[in-house]
């Protein structure tokens, strides 16, 4: 044990973050792999296609064909939420005399850039693993798994982003 708090003692506060960031970032993939199957398993994406979007037919024939980018955008939503929370109160805690408001603001555009850049991420990795996953014979609907992988490859990408828009932005004030 000694070991250990010795190493974490040596490691720089940075890295000690981007270790925290990748635990937030966890449980914030959970939230949004979990509601984004769930999500797709109610059939979310494509009633909102058919619903609010009916008068728009363009837009939704586009999100008709592709109700996981519907999805995906709404599961990130709340995963951004519970990154935030912990961000804000573990991450650095040092920020909590800043007002909230304003530092929500600033995850949030940055949050908000993130699915800007990540969509057409998911959207291109989207295209890609449909046909292979067809192939190989998992296109099974209750369980979207070409969408799961497009996620991921979005994840994996939009990490890096967030972490460094987040620690040199949002909270850039904090040694």
């Amino acid at each position: 044990m000694q070991a250990i708090s010795e190493l974490r003692a040596s490691m720089p506060k940075d890295i000690k973050r981007f270790i925290k960031f990748l635990i937030v970032g966890a449980s914030s993939f959970l939230v949004d792999f979990g509601l984004f199957n769930y999500f797709h398993a109610q059939g979310v994406g494509t009633w909102v296609a058919q619903n609010l979007f009916s008068s728009f037919s363009s837009v939704a024939l586009f999100f008709a064909e592709r109700p996981e980018v519907v999805e995906q955008s709404l599961s990130f939503s709340v995963a951004v939420v519970n990154s935030f929370f912990w961000n804000y109160s573990w991450i650095y805690r040092e920020a909590k005399n800043e007002p909230v408001g304003k530092k929500l603001a600033q995850f949030v555009i940055v949050s908000g850039v993130g699915l800007l850049l990540g969509a057409p991420i998911f959207s291109g990795a989207l295209m890609i693993t449909r046909p292979m996953v067809t192939t190989i014979g998992l296109s099974h609907p209750s369980f979207n798994v070409a969408g799961n992988l497009a996620l991921m490859v979005r994840v994996g990408v939009i990490l890096f982003w967030n972490f460094y828009a987040n620690r040199k932005w949002t909270y850039g004030h904090v040694e």
